[in-house]
């Protein structure tokens, strides 16, 4: 059956990401489509370079084909960005991307954005799943795809000009031309080398990139930018001196950065990053909108500038409407996901790169330096984070103590008050958090803690870890 989490629908290849499953979701689509009258209007698709990504856009777009609704298939594999911008200009009803973004090889999946280019929210894809459901045997229809392509039902398309042509129109360019940078690439097997090349070289920024074949199994790794990912990136930036090191997941929504001494900045100081640049240098004046596992440095940023951040349940569609509710320049989550304000209303790696590397051009400063100078304005905080997996009958034996007793391990700080939005979250009066939640992607439970102290956020994982039977 498919069921939609944060990230759209996921499941393993071969057990609940099927052909079957697939024309499932597309017929009920299909019938959302024609019930909301908005079938004339068409859907737009893309793929990314997982393994039965292309075949899957093809065998969803047969079953639109077969209901006379036309499909615009992006016929190269391209960043989700691109489609969510194309759905946005264009103003389709509806998109789809197949990708399972940073998830393991053997999972592969689908997000759905509605007009707008935004990631469906749960009202959206509740009320879609409740079409799926209702299909009865024999009702998915398809039309073979050259005949969709000679009647007119399905058209090739490969809008990346113009996806480009908006970020370059967004950045500084000539700033960037100065600076003469160095920029050291890892799309991590994923799709963002074309557009990312292609920006910075028009920048004339030397450019140079590791890990951009074609490997569905992403070198063996999960294709998610983060600490432990990043070392031959980390390597390469100090081997051959460059000003930053960029890298995205498999699908280019998100980012991970090594700034100049190799180090790897954490998504949460990328947002923080941004924020302070966008409001410090280039005079933007506006709100911050986080999810509530992200870092509360961003509330200290915007507190600074006399700016509110505004905390959202764990999801882009959360952060996206808050956005769009209280006019907030930017949005972001400690995963990688990141949108600015005037771009797109989902997350978007190339733009959030191009940003940065324009920071660096316009300031005249390393990361380094601009990240260590914010630590010092608004002092620096510390998150640990911490994943674990469990079986069904230990999920269940959680969620009944974190979110139907509401118990909480004995900890020594002063809480200030808790909160259930999304999993368990104390805050404590030192200004400091911990929260315990499920992934909405992955059959994981996430545990987070940031504090003044390093040490003590990791304790504090400990004290959860050990209160849960996770230590077992």
């Amino acid at each position: 059956m498919v069921k939609f989490g944060t990230g759209g629908w996921r499941a393993v290849i071969g057990d609940g990401f099927t052909k079957e499953n697939i024309q499932l979701l597309a017929q009920g689509l299909v019938n959302k489509m024609k019930s909301e009258g908005v079938d004339n209007k068409g859907i737009v698709m893309g793929y990314d370079r997982r393994f039965l990504s292309k075949e899957a856009m093809q065998w969803a777009a047969v079953v639109f084909a077969a209901a006379h609704i036309k499909v615009y298939l992006i016929n190269k594999s391209s960043p989700t960005p691109l489609v969510m911008f194309h759905v946005m200009k264009h103003g389709f009803p509806y998109g789809m991307m197949v990708t399972a973004s940073h998830n393991p090889a053997i999972y592969n999946g689908i997000k759905v954005f509605t007009a707008g280019g935004r990631d469906a929210d749960e009202v959206q894809t509740k009320d879609l799943e409740s079409y799926i459901a209702d299909i009865g045997p024999g009702e998915v229809a398809e039309l073979e795809y050259g005949l969709g392509k000679a009647q007119g039902y399905i058209e090739e398309i490969y809008p990346l000009n113009d996806y480009l042509d908006n970020i370059i129109a967004s950045v500084d360019m000539q700033a960037i031309r100065n600076a003469g940078l160095k920029v050291a690439l890892d799309p991590m097997y994923g799709v963002s080398e074309t557009s990312l090349k292609m920006i910075l070289m028009t920048a004339r920024c030397e450019v140079a990139t590791i890990h951009d074949r074609h490997d569905t199994l992403f070198g063996g790794k999960l294709p998610a930018p983060s600490a432990a990912t990043l070392h031959s990136l980390q390597n390469y930036v100090v081997e051959k001196n460059f000003d930053i090191g960029i890298a995205t997941d498999g699908d280019a929504d998100r980012i991970g950065v090594i700034d100049d001494q190799g180090n790897f900045l954490h998504p949460n100081d990328i947002l923080v990053l941004l924020y302070y640049y966008l409001v410090k240098f280039k005079g933007w004046n506006g709100p911050a909108v986080r999810n509530i596992a992200t870092t509360h440095m961003l509330d200290k940023v915007a507190g600074k500038f006399g700016e509110t951040c505004y905390e959202v349940p764990v999801g882009f569609k959360h952060i996206s409407a808050k956005m769009k509710e209280t006019g907030a320049i930017i949005g972001g989550e400690s995963s990688g996901g990141l949108t600015v304000h005037g771009h797109i209303n989902g997350k978007d790696g190339i733009y959030a790169a191009a940003l940065l590397v324009e920071m660096i051009a316009v300031t005249g400063k390393k990361l380094s330096q601009i990240m260590d100078g914010i630590r010092k304005e608004c002092g620096a905080i510390h998150m640990e984070e911490r994943d674990y997996k469990f079986t069904e009958e230990k999920k269940a034996e959680m969620k009944k103590v974190l979110m139907e007793d509401k118990l909480l391990p004995e900890l020594e700080e002063e809480i200030d008050h808790v909160s259930y939005l999304d999993g368990s979250k104390v805050y404590f009066k030192n200004g400091g958090w911990a929260i315990a939640r499920f992934s909405g992607t992955e059959p994981l439970l996430r545990i987070f803690c940031e504090m003044p102290d390093a040490a003590r956020a990791a304790e504090i994982c400990t004290v959860y870890e050990r209160f849960l039977g996770l230590d077992k």
